[in-house]
């Protein structure tokens, strides 16, 4: 098998004046080329001093930020001497001024296949911005690293759009960045002058691994790619009181609370999840060092995926979450606003799209009401993909 290429590793190979004028990278910390090499220097090589500006998305240019509504300033990168723009500052799109010059805008980033990340909100409402103006959008394809095969959980719905979903997507959304960018050109907005590098020699069924390409960390809290795989399902207990692991070396992997004795849970809820396959919890005391019951030791699980092709994150975290919020009774709670610049809606109706779950975990509700959830408006979805697939 040939060793994947990402858009940015075909940089070198194309002549620089098929795009004339000034040139804007959006980009970010796992913006590398299969050398390890950053993209900026990538592009400094390529464009010289048409490279005029960067920008940058949530976490910062160099990924060192942590948490939702932990906003980065605008700056000027120490060694380029390049104004860099943070899309996770008083804005989240990029303002007319910030656009002013640019002729083609780059952009590299590494997604996790999830919905709730906001890479690729950062990509839309560039496009966006770039539509009103004009401006030439250049993606630079990138691996999902979680397969471009599976579909997991239930659509958005419009009226709960934020910044962690502005568009009908799946929790696990089976895209690459490139796909989501056509996806959004030709179904959920203002189209804009668009053009995907698309990489060379992937394959749906590829996992991270199996592009071998390296791999850096694409956020704080994502050091491996076992974690985008948890991801899917795990990061619904940001809208709880249930840790998801921050503050530990194995974040979204690692869930629990300080109330919960594991042993004695899993056995409790043996019956809700024995359908289920492909992972294996394990019963775990963690000391989240930062974030949720800092400093206080969690009951809990580690999630072990054993099988890629079976394991269903989405629908077991479902079930976990059902069962902590009965477990625990008023020692649960539900986050409450602000979460990511929303101040009224519930997070957890932010995050799972919808407030059908919610009122699912109350009822505590079937398997089968669960997967009723997740199928509704799918097939609109699947179609709507069909169309637009790269690979």
């Amino acid at each position: 098998m040939n060793k994947v290429l990402t858009g940015l590793d075909q940089i070198t190979d194309i002549d620089p004046k098929k795009y004339p004028g000034n040139i804007a990278l959006l980009c970010h910390a796992a913006s590398v080329n299969k050398n390890l090499i950053h993209s900026i220097a990538v592009f400094k090589k390529a464009f010289e001093t048409r490279l005029t500006k960067i920008f940058s998305p949530q976490h910062g240019l160099v990924g060192d930020v942590q948490d939702n509504m932990v906003e980065t300033d605008h700056s000027i990168h120490p060694y380029y001497q390049l104004p860099v723009y943070s899309l996770y500052s008083e804005t989240r799109a990029p303002t007319k001024k910030m656009l002013e010059g640019i002729d083609t805008i780059f952009i590299d980033l590494q997604d996790v296949g999830t919905r709730i990340y906001t890479y690729i909100y950062t990509m839309t409402l560039m496009m966006k911005e770039c539509a009103s103006l004009g401006i030439k959008v250049v993606i630079l394809d990138r691996p999902n690293p979680i397969g471009g095969k599976t579909i997991e959980g239930n659509i958005l719905e419009d009226k709960f759009k934020s910044f962690v979903g502005l568009h009908p997507m799946p929790v696990r959304h089976g895209l690459s960045i490139g796909e989501v960018a056509l996806m959004a050109n030709k179904y959920w907005q203002t189209p804009c002058e668009l053009e995907v590098i698309s990489m060379k020699n992937w394959k749906r069924s590829m996992f991270f691994e199996d592009t071998e390409l390296p791999w850096v960390l694409p956020s704080p809290n994502l050091p491996t790619v076992d974690a985008a795989f948890t991801f899917v399902g795990t990061v619904l207990f940001e809208g709880t009181n249930i840790s998801e692991g921050r503050g530990s070396t194995r974040s979204l992997e690692f869930i629990g609370h300080p109330k919960i004795e594991p042993h004695s849970f899993l056995k409790s809820i043996a019956k809700k999840i024995d359908h289920l396959e492909g992972f294996q919890l394990r019963p775990i005391s963690f000391l989240p060092t930062f974030q949720k019951h800092a400093h206080v030791p969690c009951g809990g699980f580690q999630i072990h995926v054993n099988d890629r092709q079976k394991f269903k994150a989405w629908e077991l975290c479902q079930i976990l979450c059902q069962q902590f919020f009965q477990f625990l009774g008023d020692d649960f709670s539900w986050k409450q606003p602000p979460y990511e610049y929303e101040y009224e809606t519930l997070p957890i109706h932010l995050i799972n799209g919808t407030d059908k779950l919610y009122d699912w975990y109350k009822a505590q509700g079937s398997k089968e009401e669960l997967q009723r959830i997740e199928k509704s408006g799918l097939d609109d979805f699947l179609n709507a993909r069909d169309s637009i697939l790269i690979y």
